[in-house]
């Protein structure tokens, strides 16, 4: 994959993702469908993590930080969907400068091997965040619906 190729997955996702939650506002920060699910703002804050998570991993001499309960602990702290969208501008900021940060063929080499994507190339990271984010963006379109709000379609302005 090039890097025009790894900057269109990146912004694609963020537009999709974006599109799909504009719905959602600040007040619908605390709204989670039952006790112990992420709220609106911790679905788009753990969305934005798992881009640094996974931009960070593939570079890692260790490869991905398999500390889950650390990681959850972080997203669980956010209260405010202002705040989790800024996470999201910031990761994917960070995620295309990483792209310009390492060449074509830093892209193509193997992932460490373990348990996530271990041998794959680097680049093969981009479709695990466009799998990932969709996951979440769908979540939330439901949470939208049961708030009383429509979502948008993800795919184009219409």
């Amino acid at each position: 994959m090039t890097k025009e190729g790894m900057h269109g997955e990146v912004g694609a996702m963020k537009e999709f993702f974006d599109r799909s939650t504009r719905v959602l506002d600040e007040s619908d920060s605390g709204f989670a469908p039952k006790d112990g699910l992420f709220t609106v703002a911790q679905q788009v804050a753990h969305a934005a993590q798992t881009v640094e998570w996974f931009i960070e991993g593939a570079f890692a001499p260790g490869g991905f930080d398999m500390n889950f309960e650390s990681l959850d602990s972080g997203v669980r702290a956010v209260i405010s969907l202002t705040a989790a969208r800024a996470w999201m501008d910031r990761a994917c900021a960070s995620a295309h400068a990483a792209i310009d940060a390492n060449s074509e063929e830093a892209w193509v080499a193997p992932l460490p091997p373990g348990p996530i994507m271990g041998g794959m190339p680097r680049f093969a990271i981009f479709g695990a965040l466009t799998d990932h984010s969709a996951h979440h963006r769908g979540a939330l379109t439901v949470y939208s619906r049961l708030i009383g709000k429509v979502p948008v379609m993800p795919y184009m302005e219409m």
